[in-house]
């Protein structure tokens, strides 16, 4: 089952499961009951904290869900905030979920510091809810911003171009 976040980012092959971390987890369970999927391949959009390129395709089965106060030392979690459906987690790259997009070099560099690359506000729930369910997952991603400043921006500037490039990588792996 191939599933995207929705509203802007739908595609005909993929089931759109909401936006944000609850929106998608609860949704995604949902599907899950009705018809209990072999795998799950979430595809979407993602920020740079600045090591990968606008318009790079980047795989991940990692993903952490750190927030900013938890980086700037003024929060702290009794639970796991990084979730993997993969062995060898040193060779992944980390996609970070929040329901608030980073706009500041400052804090990307944060992320960078901790082997955090990428940013999309689905995929820690969408991992979080494959690994309850006991279903394969992975993700694939087509980086769109800088998270800096001007991140929306630049993400809208980018969005429509990125969204075709996923689309011919998908096809051209054969997964659609």
């Amino acid at each position: 089952m191939i599933v995207c976040a929705g509203n802007i980012e739908q595609f005909p092959f993929a089931t759109p499961i909401g936006i944000g971390l609850v929106d998608s987890a609860i949704n995604l369970s949902r599907l899950i009951l009705m018809s209990p999927p072999q795998y799950l391949v979430f595809i979407g959009t993602a920020g740079s904290y600045g090591k990968k390129e606008i318009f790079d395709i980047v795989e991940s089965r990692v993903a952490s869900n750190i927030e900013h106060s938890f980086l700037n030392k003024t929060a702290y979690t009794p639970i796991d905030n990084v979730v993997s459906a993969s062995e060898n987690v040193s060779r992944e790259t980390i996609v970070n979920s929040s329901n608030y997009i980073t706009a500041s070099k400052e804090l990307s560099k944060r992320y960078l510091s901790l082997n955090i690359d990428l940013e999309n506000m689905e995929f820690f729930s969408v991992l979080k809810v494959a690994k309850e369910f006991n279903i394969p997952v992975a993700g694939i991603f087509v980086v769109t911003n800088y998270c800096y400043e001007s991140a929306h921006d630049e993400f809208k500037k980018n969005h429509s171009n990125a969204m075709q490039l996923l689309d011919q990588y998908l096809r051209k792996k054969g997964l659609v």
